[in-house]
């Protein structure tokens, strides 16, 4: 009689991977390092203003070769003439991290960046972590203390 197989938790490396892999192949990208990346390959003065969105890839013609595709990158509005007068150096960037002549263009979309929506970080109230630590009186660890005071201001806050 056989025993059933052990199931065992896979790696959550390897379940994202895969999915988040065919999110970016259905955009064009071979890898997700394009993305990732982004700030290596073309600089951080670039990145700072553009990321890409997808390859976009021409369909070749019965036995003619594979012309290298377009990069299409979402860049602010006013960055855009910028990155327009780069295109050369992206280009030239993005071919030498993926180790052939994969981009020959670009085209621009103009829209707000997504990294740009980050919410900055909450400065922590020193004022009011003192107050709710008068409230922790009963509590002799002092960084306990000092933790759920800051903890205690960060709930209370608007």
């Amino acid at each position: 009689m056989n025993k059933p197989s052990r199931s065992f938790a896979k790696p959550l490396r390897d379940v994202v991977g895969k999915a988040i892999g065919e999110a970016f192949r259905k955009q064009g990208f071979a890898s997700a390092e394009l993305v990732t990346r982004w700030t290596e390959i073309v600089g951080a003065d670039i990145a700072a203003r553009s990321e890409p969105i997808k390859i976009q890839w021409q369909r070749p013609a019965d036995g003619e070769e594979r012309e290298p595709g377009t990069l299409i990158l979402r860049v602010e509005g006013p960055a855009a003439i910028e990155i327009q007068h780069s295109t050369n150096v992206i280009c030239e960037r993005v071919n030498q991290f993926l180790g052939w002549r994969a981009v020959a263009r670009l085209a621009l979309r103009q829209a707000p960046l997504r990294h740009g929506e980050r919410k900055a970080a909450r400065v922590s109230d020193p004022a009011a972590a003192a107050r709710v630590a008068e409230s922790l009186a009963d509590i002799g660890d002092e960084n306990l203390k000092a933790a759920l005071a800051r903890l205690g201001a960060a709930i209370k806050r608007p």
